[in-house]
This record gives structure tokens, C-alpha cells and sequence, in this order.
């Protein structure tokens, strides 16, 4: 059954891979980055998203106003956060280690086209599972090699560093009442904060991501 499940894993991911984006020779470093930049200037126009700075952010209280589709722009990473829910429960703890259990969608901003889900029926009972550590602010965090949609697809347990900047920020808890909401953020991810495949090839990722605390 476990193999049936890696191997429908395997497939889900393919058919959700589209025109993925191979290096061209000719092109230097940074000429992908340009590119890398103008996908995500393009990006930010198309989906009318308002960007405020750290500072703004700060004095929001740590939030983001979903109506005007704010966006703040970590300057350190590159990396543009939305909190949609800030989630139930507490923040993790520093010298704390947990599993967190995500559900993702992944779309290459290069070719507009969702690479990696989990968000599909079939696989609602089997999310994206990692241990999370807190160490004086600085989140570390590997996902489980025997259930990741991740580690099957880019063979690597590492987890982007892109996915980890929200901790500082949202509560991972568990739904314990009706009106209980888990975590929920939207990511606009650069090839350096990315998984393996956008790092070596220089793309960009948006992200939707629900993160719950595990058992």
C-alpha cells in the first residue's frame, strides 16, 4: 500500500510539472537573475499585490492586510510573505523541536505553471510532514523522507529556508475547537531561499501553505 502511495506521490507530481525550466548554457548567473527578478516584478504587477516594508509590517502588529493584498518583503531573504491566518495555538518554542505538517502548493513563476500539491482529494490524509527546530530565533527543519511529496519529487530532505521565515511569526497549533484556524501563508520564494531544482535552475516559487503542529 506504502509503495502504491509513493508511486501515486511520484505521479501526482509529474502531471503537475510543467514546461519545467532547464538552464541555458549561453546564459551567465546573471542573466538568470535578471530574469529571476523580472518574473517576480511581473508577478507582483499582475496580482495587484502591495508591498510594505519590515518596518510597516512592525507596526501592523505583524500582519498583513488581506484586503489590500499586502505583502511584506523580507529584505535580508528576498523572500515576500502574506499571512492569510496567523493560526491557533502558540508560536514554537526556542529550544523546542516539533513536527509540522504542511499542505503546499508550488508554482513556477517562470513558465506560471503549479509544479508540486498536496492539496488534491487523494491526498488530503497525507500532508507534507517536518521536524522544526527553534534555536534562539533561527529555525532549522528536515522533512520526513518516508511521507514527503517534496523528498520524493527533488530527492533532498532539506526544506527551503523560504518556507521557515513565517515561524517567527504565525502560531503552530491543532484544531481543537470548530472555530479553530491553523496557520496559512502565501510565499513569494527567490531561487536562493528555494527547493534544490529552483536554486540550480534560478526560479521562483509562490506559495500557499497551511502549517499545523504534529503529534
Amino acid at each position: 500500500m506504502y509503495k502504491m502511495k509513493k508511486i501515486a506521490f511520484v505521479l501526482v507530481a509529474l502531471l503537475g510539472v510543467v514546461a519545467m525550466v532547464s538552464c541555458n548554457d549561453t546564459e551567465t548567473y546573471a542573466e538568470q537573475r535578471d530574469r529571476e527578478d523580472a518574473a517576480i516584478s511581473q508577478f507582483l504587477r499582475d496580482s495587484s499585490i502591495t508591498v510594505i516594508t519590515e518596518d510597516q509590517f512592525r507596526e501592523q502588529g505583524y500582519t498583513t492586510d488581506l484586503e489590500e493584498n499586502q505583502f511584506v518583503l523580507m529584505q535580508s531573504s528576498g523572500v515576500y510573505m502574506q499571512i492569510v491566518r496567523q493560526g491557533c495555538g502558540e508560536k514554537i518554542k526556542n529550544g523546542e523541536t516539533v513536527n509540522v505538517l504542511c499542505r503546499f502548493t508550488e508554482r513556477n513563476l517562470l513558465t506560471d505553471s503549479i509544479q508540486l500539491t498536496n492539496t488534491v482529494l487523494a491526498f488530503a490524509s497525507i500532508p507534507e510532514k517536518m521536524s522544526v527546530s527553534n534555536t534562539n530565533g533561527t529555525f532549522r527543519a528536515s522533512f520526513d523522507s518516508s511521507s514527503s511529496l517534496m523528498y520524493t519529487f527533488y530527492d533532498s530532505t532539506s526544506v527551503p529556508s523560504g518556507w521557515l521565515i513565517p515561524f517567527s511569526y504565525i502560531n503552530v497549533g491543532r484544531q481543537s475547537e470548530l472555530d479553530d484556524e491553523i496557520a496559512k501563508v502565501n510565499l513569494i520564494v527567490p531561487s536562493t531561499q528555494g527547493q534544490a531544482h529552483a536554486s540550480s535552475n534560478v526560479y521562483p516559487c509562490y506559495y500557499t501553505i497551511t502549517y499545523e503542529r504534529g503529534r
